[in-house]
């Protein structure tokens, strides 16, 4: 039980530890507030966890998901950072806009559960194939040193640990099986940060300054702020988690022979929302259940819940020991870039596979993801293409995930529902309703 635990926790650990260090980085904060932050996060990625796995009265799908934090709520939260004057107010506003989207989120979560059907894979696909292609800039920066304004931002040194890390990691990939493959982006940033050691890049001061025990005191970075533009900003990142949330359990349900109806599919929203909710108090980021782990229940038939409520107890231990989540913050950034570019890249992959079951021979799906790819992806090509438009718009607009999912969601409605007969709208989404992964994308 023990060591089928820690290969979730290894297979996930990575997507956890990604989301501070992105947001981190983008506001800027020091070496050891990273350490806190992302123990922070490993913590309430455990308790979120439980909730899930284990349950409270109608909370909890009990079904063996790990929860953590989630990537679609980056972008925004780093355009709300930019958009927040005063860096030490932006995580403050960040927590009190995932607080609010949470408790709504809590209190959607059993109609939510019924409006399934107005999000077909040709929604989730391409929001979720947004989430990695807003995220691959992010990687692609780190490739070139910590600091833009150095002289030696994107030298040949940086770029060559960067390509290092990523073929490690492509070679663990190919070559081997098992526990290895699983854990292959977690071996790669290790072996890239000892490759970068002669080169002058690796920090060991964040070890040396952490302590073995510590516990994420509420509030550390101060009492949450409450911005409507911020809040209606991560409101749209939790209805896309919850989206997302909603497919992974009808998938898992099916890997474990537990099919999951509404009631399990209300459930668990709720221990996502609520989970959600919670996390910012102990200064953590909105939690959604991670796809990847139930890819490795799919392959080791390990069904237990239980197996996953104690990967939940080592988060939980790894953020009360600061020394353990120094250790991602002594990897160089462009080893982190490197191992990025094949965790973003697989996002965005999981959401065109998404794609492939979405119907694309219909002329109006292709126009669904054409136009909320392109809007989408506005902010990335031209991120001053809302300048002229008032600064808490644009936390919103700024966000391509949020704008991309807003479009997908309406022209799904334009082009399915309105208009239509109530059996033709239904017979155009029954199957949308209950998305199903490909046999090969689970396992």
């Amino acid at each position: 039980m023990a060591t089928t635990g820690l290969q979730h926790v290894a297979a996930m650990y990575a997507g956890v530890v990604a989301p501070p260090l992105i947001v981190g980085a983008a506001i800027g904060l020091s070496g050891t507030e990273l350490t806190f932050l992302t123990g922070a996060c490993l913590f309430t990625a455990g308790l979120a966890t439980f909730l899930q796995t284990l349950g409270v009265w109608k909370i909890g799908a009990r079904l063996p998901f790990v929860n953590g934090v989630t990537f679609a709520g980056v972008a925004p939260m780093t355009a709300i950072a930019a958009a927040t004057h005063d860096k030490a107010d932006a995580l403050p506003v960040i927590f009190g806009a995932v607080i609010v989207a949470g408790l709504l989120g809590f209190l959607a979560a059993p109609f939510f559960s019924k409006a399934a059907r107005f999000f077909p894979p040709v929604v989730t696909g391409t929001v979720i194939t947004l989430i990695g292609v807003s995220l691959l800039p992010v990687a692609f920066g780190w490739a070139q040193g910590p600091d833009p304004a150095a002289d030696d931002y994107g030298s040949a040194t940086y770029l060559g640990l960067a390509a290092a890390t990523l073929l490690i990691v492509l070679l663990l990939r190919r070559f081997t099986r098992g526990f290895v493959k699983q854990i292959a982006v977690l071996i790669g940033l290790v072996a890239g940060t000892v490759v970068a050691i002669p080169f002058g890049v690796t920090d060991f001061g964040p070890v040396a300054d952490a302590d073995v025990v510590g516990f994420p005191a509420p509030f550390h970075f101060g009492a949450p702020q409450f911005q409507i533009a911020a809040i209606l900003s991560m409101c749209v990142v939790m209805m896309v988690s919850m989206t997302e949330s909603t497919a992974d359990m009808l998938a898992l349900g099916e890997i474990v022979e537990r099919p999951a109806d509404e009631r399990t599919i209300a459930a668990g929203l709720r221990a996502d929302t609520l989970g959600s909710a919670i996390s910012p108090l102990f200064n953590g980021f909105m939690c959604s259940a991670f796809a990847q782990n139930i890819g490795l229940v799919a392959m080791t038939r390990i069904r237990s819940r239980f197996v996953v409520a104690v990967g939940g107890g080592f988060l939980v231990l790894m953020g009360l020991c600061p020394m353990a989540a120094s250790l991602i913050a002594v990897v160089p950034r462009p080893v982190l870039g490197g191992a990025g570019v094949v965790l973003f890249g697989s996002v965005a992959a999981s959401g065109i596979q998404t794609l492939v079951r979405a119907g694309l021979e219909k002329d109006e799906n292709v126009l669904i993801v054409a136009v909320s790819l392109a809007v989408g992806i506005v902010p990335i090509t031209a991120p001053d293409f809302y300048h002229a438009f008032p600064e808490t718009a644009r936390i919103v607009l700024d966000s391509g995930i949020s704008t991309g999912c807003v479009a997908a969601v309406a022209l799904n409605l334009v082009f399915h529902h309105l208009g239509r007969r109530p059996e033709a709208a239904k017979g155009t989404t029954a199957t949308a309703a209950v998305p199903r992964p490909a046999p090969q994308s689970i396992s």
